[in-house]
């Protein structure tokens, strides 16, 4: 355990964000599996009406740099063409 004050500041800010963070990560790779499961089963209406909810999950995930936005990008370029 940390003994100065600004080290004690700084775990709390760490647990906060690891918790925000860990939210933001479990939704977008929730609805991923949710997604690629409805797509290996043949059900293009139920993955059409999901993929906007993914697609707003990745870009989150992105905007918090728990992935590289370019990873992001090529992500929701790859499940579009599965979509097709």
């Amino acid at each position: 355990m940390p003994i100065i004050k600004s080290a004690i500041k700084r775990v709390r800010q760490e647990d906060r964000r690891q918790k925000r963070n860990l939210v933001v990560s479990r939704r977008y790779k929730e609805l991923m599996k949710e997604f690629l499961k409805l797509i290996e089963e043949g059900k293009k209406k139920e993955a059409q009406a999901l993929f906007p909810q993914l697609q707003k999950s990745i870009d989150m995930a992105a905007k918090k740099n728990l992935i590289h936005k370019r990873n992001a990008s090529r992500k929701k370029s790859v499940l579009v063409k599965q979509l097709k």
